[in-house]
Formats: structure tokens, C-alpha cells, sequence
């Protein structure tokens, strides 16, 4: 990164502050993670996902150094990998973080008809969130469950078979839940890759929680 000095000169941007947010349990679960890959480099997608949970739903500069350090990289490496996947947040997201699957099959089943109830309730756009912090918005890659399309992800769960018609019903009652956050989700798919899971490694981003009831909560 760079920035403009007062003589028009671009000059490095200074390092971020460092801060130490791991808990003790995360340092244990980085250091577990990274025994499974052949060089410590290899453990950076999980070692974000921690990160995530541990400052708070998103990636802060300094979340990024901590990785970097804690992996013997450099800030440049880790922001790379930050940057270059859409499932890491890079700023702060709502409490629930609403992300509509507008691929081909939830197209078809109204996914847009979904998206703009969404907007016209909340009040936002894609990529915003409520003055209140309570929601942001997002539209999805697909979430490869497209026999219960439309589907909509909330942090670590999926809520299938969504509707104009229900999605109201949804959202009253997230506001009502304190579960499915981006903190959780990083939490879920930390224990992905920890010994004991029915799953292991490779970075997945499908969420832990998968087998859920169709439609909204109940």
C-alpha cells in the first residue's frame, strides 16, 4: 500500500498497530492447524477464520499483522489472501449478515424477488447495512443447496425455500436471535479444521449448521 506525502510523492503506508486479540484457545487451535500442513504459509485461510471470530466478525489491518506474525509472513502475503476471497470481511458487517444465493436455480425460484423485499424492508442496498447494525445485505455465489432454493445464508445456517412472501417472517425473527453471526461462522468453521470434526481442512465456507428446517425459523 502506498500514500500520496505533501510533496506528491507516494511513500509506503505505515504498518498498522499491533495488537494481540488471539485468545489462548486460538493460539492452541492455530498451532494444532498448522501441524496438519507441510509449512506454517499453508495454515493462512484458517488462521483468517480465526482472526475473524476473534476480532469481532471482520478483518481489521491489525487482525491481518497478527496472522502475518503469528505465521512468519508478511503483512503483504496475508492482506493478499484477505483480499483476494470474497468470504472474509474486511469491514464491519450487521450482526446478521444476509447473504441471498442469486445463482441460476434460486433465480429462477425468485431470488431477486427476494433480494428486493429485502431492500424495500431494510432500507439498504447489496454490500449495506441498517443504521442500526442489525442487518447487511449481500447477494451470493451459489450455496450448493439448490434443491431448497431460494436460499438464504445468516452466518453459520442456512434458511431454505425463502419467499417474498415469508422472508418478513425471517427477519423478525433474527432480530429476535442472537445465533447466527459472522463471529459464529468463523467459530464454526474454525472447529472444521480441528481434529474430531466430521470434516477436515480445505478452506471450506459452507456453514456447520446445514441441516435446517425449510423456511424461515420456527
Amino acid at each position: 500500500m502506498t500514500a500520496l506525502d505533501p510533496k506528491g510523492l507516494r511513500e509506503p503506508l505505515p504498518p498498522p498497530a499491533k495488537e494481540r486479540r488471539f485468545s489462548e484457545e486460538a493460539v492452541m487451535e492455530l498451532e494444532e492447524i498448522a501441524t496438519h500442513y507441510p509449512e506454517r504459509k499453508a495454515a493462512c485461510l484458517p488462521a483468517l477464520w480465526i482472526a475473524q471470530r476473534e476480532y469481532g466478525g471482520y478483518l481489521t489491518p491489525a487482525a491481518i499483522q497478527e496472522v502475518a506474525d503469528r505465521l512468519g509472513l508478511s503483512f503483504a502475503e496475508v492482506e493478499g489472501v484477505a483480499t483476494f476471497y470474497t468470504m472474509y470481511n474486511l469491514r464491519p458487517r450487521g450482526r446478521h449478515h444476509l447473504e441471498v444465493c442469486t445463482c441460476l436455480t434460486c433465480a429462477v425460484m425468485g431470488a431477486y424477488d427476494v433480494m428486493h423485499k429485502l431492500e424495500h424492508d431494510l432500507g439498504i442496498g447489496p454490500g449495506q447495512t441498517t443504521t442500526d447494525g442489525e442487518f447487511t445485505l449481500s447477494e451470493a455465489e451459489c450455496l450448493d443447496f439448490c434443491g431448497a432454493a431460494t436460499v438464504v445464508q445468516v452466518g453459520d445456517r442456512y434458511f431454505t425455500n425463502i419467499t417474498a412472501a415469508n422472508v418478513s417472517g425471517l427477519i423478525d425473527d433474527l432480530r429476535k436471535s442472537p445465533d447466527y453471526t459472522p463471529t459464529k461462522l468463523a467459530d464454526a468453521i474454525v472447529k472444521i479444521h480441528l481434529p474430531g470434526s466430521s470434516e477436515t481442512g480445505g478452506g471450506s465456507s459452507r456453514p456447520a449448521d446445514l441441516a435446517v428446517p425449510p423456511g424461515p425459523m420456527r
